[in-house]
């Protein structure tokens, strides 16, 4: 595919047909997606590629905490897990509450996914270079998620499609330990890849004008 195409196209799959991701796709997925850039080209990405169907089935019930939680504070009236705003929800009591359902049946349903991949980066390797801001540290990602995005464009390219997304992090100890990662592994996404039922080929998204801005974030939106 053309590349505009590709980035154009390339959409959050949550659902997929029963065909196979075969290994040699995915490997040539992964060997294009190294190309991805980290802080000081450290390269601290780890994948681990999951096929067996009761090791996905684990790795989606340790979403389910947070999931709930994100329907409890979305009931509210809030956006869920931000850090801006006090909650008005107790995660504890919703992560538990069982009654609160899963908003995507993906996560119920892992088992199912052709191929999971869990993306977690050396903490020893990337510069936090926001560590002594007080606020939630992101800079960390721009050493890890490049990486990932671009998995997502090489299944995009290959006629696959997937889905990044991060609820895993929420219980990364269990997750660690399952996966036999180390505490240092900081556990950052994880994607689900498989054959969508239909390819989406135009995507819902905000212009231009909407975000960028000329000199200053109270700039003129920048427009042709």
């Amino acid at each position: 595919m053309e590349l505009n195409d590709v980035m154009r196209t390339t959409f959050a799959a949550r659902e997929f047909t029963d065909d196979e991701l075969p290994d040699e796709v995915l490997h040539r997925i992964l060997d294009n997606a190294r190309f991805a850039p980290s802080g000081g080209n450290r390269q601290g990405q780890k994948v681990i590629i999951v096929r067996d169907p009761e090791r996905k089935k684990q790795l989606g019930e340790l979403c389910w905490p947070a999931m709930r939680v994100a329907h409890a504070q979305i009931k509210a009236g809030e956006t869920y897990w931000q850090t801006i705003t006090p909650t008005s929800v107790d995660i504890e009591a919703a992560a538990a509450d069982e009654s609160l359902p899963i908003a995507i049946p993906m996560f119920q349903h892992l088992d199912q996914v052709p191929v999971v991949l869990i993306v977690a980066v050396d903490l020893r390797e990337v510069a936090s270079i926001d560590q002594f801001i007080d606020r939630i540290g992101v800079v960390s990602g721009a050493s890890i998620y490049p990486f990932c995005h671009n998995i997502l464009l090489g299944a995009r390219n290959e006629g696959f499609g997937g889905a990044l997304t991060t609820m895993i992090s929420s219980a990364e100890p269990a997750a660690q330990e399952l996966l036999g990662l180390e505490p240092h592994m900081a556990v950052c996404a994880m994607l689900t890849l498989g054959k969508p039922p239909k390819q989406l080929t135009k995507l819902s998204r905000k212009p231009v004008e909407e975000f960028a801005f000329r000199e200053r974030a109270d700039g003129e939106p920048f427009k042709l």
